[in-house]
C-alpha cells in the first residue's frame, strides 16, 4: 500500500509538470499572436506621422526651381553676384522650411549653388550626377532618394525637380530631409523598429547594429547598383545574423520603404512565464486542498462514534442556518435591486456627462473654422494655380509639366484631406481607452491650431517631447484638453504684448506632467477660485460657454489625474496637467 501511494504522487507530480510546460506553450503562442496585433496597431499610429514628414516637402523643390533667381544662375553660372544671391536665398529657404540642406546642380550634375555654401563640408563644386534623383530629374521626372551623403557622411531623404529655361531643362534642385527625429522618438521602444528600402537594406532603426545591414542576403546585382550609387556607402551590405522573429510590416512612401516592427523575445518569455506560474500555483492548491480533504475525511472517520450524539445539535444547526441563508438571500434580492437602480443613474450620469464633453468639443471647433478656412484657403489657391498652368501646358503640348502640376494638385489635396481628417478625427465621439501617448497627441492638437496661432501672430513653443509618456486613456479626449488649454492661452494672449505660450512636458515620479503657459495678463484673484465651475467664464458673449475648463477637468480626473491654474511670477497664467504612467508591460 505504501509504495502504491509514493507511485501515485509521483505520477501525479509528472502530471503537474507536463500541465504547467503546457500552459507555459499555449501562453507563449497566444502571447506572440497579442503582440504581433498590437505591433500592427502601433504601425498604423506610427506610418501617417512618417509619411507626412516625406510628403511634407514634396513641392519644395518645385517652388524653388520657378524662381527667376534659380534660371539667372544657371543662365550665367560663372556670374559671382548671381550666384551669391541663390545662395543666400537657399540658406534662408533652408531656415524657414527646417531642411537639411537645397542646392542647385547644372546639367551635368556639377553643384553651382548651396544653402550650405559658406560651411567647410559644402556641396558646391561637388558633383552628383551618379546619384539617382539626379538622373530622375534630368529625365524630366521628380527624383527620390535615401542615402549616406557623399560629402557629409551624414544621411538624409533627397528630393529633387527639373528646373526648366522655357521647354529646356537647365538643371536640378534638389532638398535634403534629415528623419534622425524619427530614429530617436523610437529609441524608447523595448520592440525592435525598422525602416527597409525595396532591397531589404535597414536605413533607419533604434537598434545601431542593424544600420545599413540587410534582413537578407543580397545578390551580386543589388550589391552592385548601391555601391554605384554610394546609397549607404562604398562597402558591402551584409546581412543581419540570426534569425529574426516574426513581426508586423506597413509599406511608407513612394520609395517602396517598409516599416517594420519586431516584437521582443523577453516580454512574450515573461508573460508565458508567469501564466506557468499561475498555473504551478493553482496546482499546489488544489494538491494542498486535497491533502486537507484527504486529512479530514480520516478524522471523520475516527469520530464516527460520537457523530451520533451530535446529531441532533446538528439538526438544529441546519435550522438555523437555513433561515441565515433565507436572510441572506433575501438581503442579497435587496442588494441586487439597489445595484440595478445605481447602475440606471450612473448610466444617466455618463450620458450627460458624454453630451457635454460632445457640446464643449463642437463648441471647440466652431471656434477653430475660422483658421482651418484659413488653412484650406491656401491649398485651395495652389490647386488653383496648378489647374490653370495645367490647362495652358496642355493647350500646348507640354504633357509632361501638365503631369506635374495634376500631381502637385493631388499633393495639396491631401494636404486638405489631412487637415478635415483630423478635425473629423476630433470631433467624433469616442470611449476607447488604451495607451495613449501625451506627445503624439500634443502634436495633434498644435496641427489644428496652427492656424490660430498665425491668425493673431502667436508663437507655440513646444518641449520635452523627445520621449515617449505613455498613459492610459482615450486619445480624442486627451486632445480636447490639450485644445482647450492651448486656445484659452492663445486667447489670453491675443492683445499681450509678447505673444508666446509654451508647452513643456516631463515625467515626475510615476506622473506624466505637462505644463502650458502664456505670456497674457494672469489669472485674477476672483476668477482663480472659480476656474472649473461649468458656465463659468471671463470671455466676451460669443467666445465660450465657460464649459472648457469644467470638461477638461472631468476627464483627467477620469484618468486619475489632477488638472490646475495659477498665476507665474513672471507674468502670465501657467496650467498643470498631471496624469499616471502607464508602462507598456501593463
Amino acid at each position: 500500500m505504501h509504495v502504491k501511494r509514493q507511485l501515485g504522487w509521483f505520477i501525479a507530480l509528472l502530471a503537474g509538470a507536463a500541465l504547467v510546460c503546457a500552459v507555459y506553450l499555449a501562453a507563449e503562442r497566444q502571447g506572440a499572436a497579442e503582440v504581433l496585433t498590437r505591433g500592427q496597431r502601433q504601425l498604423q499610429l506610427m506610418a501617417p506621422e512618417l509619411e507626412s514628414a516625406l510628403e511634407k516637402f514634396e513641392t519644395l523643390p518645385y517652388v524653388v526651381g520657378f524662381q527667376d533667381e534659380v534660371a539667372e544662375a544657371l543662365a550665367h553660372p560663372s556670374d559671382a553676384a548671381r550666384i551669391a544671391r541663390v545662395n543666400a536665398r537657399f540658406q534662408a529657404i533652408v531656415r524657414q522650411a527646417k531642411v537639411g540642406a537645397i542646392y542647385l546642380m547644372d546639367t551635368g550634375g556639377n553643384t553651382i549653388a548651396a544653402s550650405n555654401w559658406n560651411q567647410p563640408l559644402t556641396f558646391v563644386g561637388r558633383n552628383f550626377a551618379f546619384r539617382p534623383y539626379f538622373r530622375e530629374a534630368l529625365a524630366g521626372r521628380a527624383g527620390r532618394f535615401y542615402g549616406v551623403g557623399s560629402t557629409t557622411s551624414e544621411p538624409g531623404y533627397f528630393i529633387s525637380q527639373p528646373v526648366f529655361a522655357g521647354e529646356r531643362i537647365a538643371g536640378v534642385v534638389a532638398v535634403k530631409i534629415s528623419l534622425d527625429e524619427f530614429e530617436r522618438n523610437w529609441q524608447g521602444s523595448e520592440d525592435a523598429i525598422a525602416l527597409t528600402d525595396r532591397a531589404g537594406v535597414v536605413f533607419l532603426s533604434n537598434r545601431p547594429a542593424w544600420k545599413y545591414r540587410s534582413l537578407r542576403p543580397l545578390s551580386p546585382a543589388t550589391q552592385r547598383e548601391l555601391a554605384g550609387t554610394l546609397q549607404y556607402g562604398s562597402g558591402p551590405i551584409a546581412a543581419i545574423q540570426g534569425e529574426l522573429d516574426p513581426h508586423a510590416a506597413r509599406r511608407i512612401g513612394r520609395l517602396d520603404w517598409e516599416l517594420q516592427l519586431f516584437p521582443a523575445r523577453q516580454r512574450i518569455a515573461r508573460n508565458a512565464a508567469l501564466w506557468a506560474f499561475g498555473a504551478a500555483l493553482l496546482l499546489a492548491s488544489c494538491a494542498t486542498a486535497g491533502l486537507a480533504l484527504y486529512q479530514r475525511r480520516r478524522r471523520l472517520e475516527e469520530r464516527s462514534a460520537s457523530r451520533a450524539a451530535l446529531q441532533r445539535a446538528a439538526e438544529e444547526l441546519d435550522i438555523k442556518l437555513a433561515d441565515r441563508t433565507a436572510q441572506l438571500r433575501q438581503a442579497n434580492e435587496d442588494l441586487e435591486a439597489r445595484y440595478a437602480t445605481l447602475k440606471e443613474t450612473e448610466q444617466v450620469l455618463r450620458s450627460t456627462q458624454d453630451e457635454l464633453v460632445q457640446a464643449g468639443k463642437l463648441a471647440m471647433l466652431g471656434q477653430m473654422a475660422a483658421g482651418v478656412t484659413h488653412e484650406l484657403n491656401q491649398p485651395l489657391a495652389a490647386i488653383r494655380a496648378f489647374a490653370d498652368n495645367a490647362r495652358t501646358y496642355l493647350e500646348r503640348g507640354q504633357t509632361a509639366q501638365a503631369t506635374d502640376n495634376l500631381t502637385h494638385i493631388g499633393d495639396a489635396s491631401a494636404r486638405m484631406g489631412a487637415i478635415i481628417g483630423q478635425l473629423k478625427g476630433f470631433a467624433r465621439r469616442s470611449d476607447a481607452v488604451g495607451m495613449v501617448d501625451l506627445a503624439t497627441s500634443m502634436q495633434a492638437s498644435a496641427f489644428l491650431l496652427q492656424a490660430d496661432f498665425k491668425r493673431v501672430d502667436a508663437r507655440l513653443d513646444i518641449a520635452g517631447m523627445d520621449g515617449a509618456l505613455l498613459v492610459a486613456g482615450d486619445a480624442v479626449r486627451i486632445e480636447q484638453v490639450f485644445i482647450n488649454l492651448l486656445r484659452n492661452a492663445l486667447d489670453a494672449v491675443e492683445t499681450a504684448t509678447e505673444r508666446v505660450v509654451s508647452v513643456s512636458m516631463e515625467r515626475q515620479d510615476a506622473h506624466a506632467v505637462v505644463r502650458i503657459a502664456d505670456t497674457g495678463p494672469g489669472l485674477p484673484g476672483d476668477v482663480a477660485l472659480h476656474l472649473f465651475e461649468p458656465f463659468y467664464t471671463t470671455k466676451p458673449s460669443g467666445k465660450g460657454l465657460g464649459l472648457g475648463l469644467a470638461i477638461s477637468s472631468s476627464i483627467v480626473q477620469a484618468m486619475n489625474g489632477q488638472l490646475g491654474g495659477s498665476n507665474r511670477p513672471e507674468g502670465g497664467a501657467v496650467f498643470e496637467v498631471r496624469i499616471p504612467i502607464q508602462e507598456k508591460e501593463e
